[in-house]
Formats: structure tokens, C-alpha cells, sequence
């Protein structure tokens, strides 16, 4: 099953869940659930309220919404990001979805509440044939390495 949900914190705010804007955008719309002011040169992780399901197969990669850097001189600090299907749910943030923003302006920046600022498109993704991990996921950025 693949689906957006909203994560327990933010299931009596009222915003939509990610859609995509036409018929054939490839990318849901991702939207930030709080007003966030980024500083010239600064990075803020902006919450989105959301978590997603997916299939064993299946990764969400995340991007910048093009008119985040051309309108505001804000792109995200990992430029492309990795949903992991063992993310949803994560014990310790519920697999909340954050979007890093860095600021590469010279003026602050404030990202508006509901705001589109990123899109996802599910990849279906392949394994080598030698691969028998069996780590589990325990946590969001930077988890796997620790």
C-alpha cells in the first residue's frame, strides 16, 4: 500500500495530504505545516506533519520545488532526499517527513504555512543479488551510520 498520512502531533490540524498537480506530474506536493523564517546562510528542518507507506520496493526521493530557489533563494540542504519504506513509523519521530531548507540568499526567508516547498516521486528501486541485510531502521537523518 502507498499512501500519506498525518502523523499523530498534527491529526487535528486541517491541511491536504500530497497530490500531484496535474495529470501527469510525476511529483506529490509537499508542503511545510508550520511558518518557518530561514536566515540568510541557514538551514531549518521544516516540518511537513506527514509520514508515508510504501511497498518493500519502493523509495520516496524528495526534491526542491523549482520555484523555491528561483522566487526565494531556498533550495534543500541534502538536494535530494531518501524516504526509506522502514521509515514509516520509526520509533523515535513516527517517520515524520522533514524537508532541510538552506537559505542561500542574502535575506531572511519565511516559508508560509502550507506552503508547497518540495515534491516526491515514488521510485521503484533493485537489490544485488548478494544483498542479505537485515539492519533495522531506528531513526530519520544520519540513522543507518550510527
Amino acid at each position: 500500500m502507498r499512501k500519506f498520512e498525518k502523523i499523530t502531533h498534527y491529526q487535528n490540524e486541517s491541511f491536504d495530504l500530497p497530490k500531484r498537480a496535474t495529470t501527469h506530474s510525476a511529483g506529490y506536493d509537499l508542503a511545510s505545516i508550520e511558518e518557518v523564517t530561514i536566515n540568510p546562510k541557514e538551514i531549518k528542518m521544516i516540518p511537513t506533519g506527514l509520514k508515508v507507506a510504501m511497498n518493500d520496493d519502493e523509495v520516496l526521493l524528495v526534491f526542491p520545488r523549482s520555484s523555491l530557489g528561483i522566487k526565494k533563494g531556498l533550495t534543500m540542504a541534502n538536494n535530494v532526499g531518501v524516504i526509506d519504506q522502514d521509515y514509516y513509523n520509526s520509533p523515535i519521530n513516527e517517520g515524520h517527513i522533514m524537508i532541510p531548507i538552506y537559505n542561500f540568499g542574502e535575506v531572511s526567508q519565511t516559508v508560509l504555512k502550507h506552503e508547497r516547498i518540495a515534491q516526491g516521486i515514488f521510485i521503484n528501486y533493485l537489490k544485488t543479488d548478494e544483498d542479505f541485510t537485515t539492519e533495522k531502521r531506528i531513526s530519520g537523518f544520519g540513522s543507518t551510520d550510527k
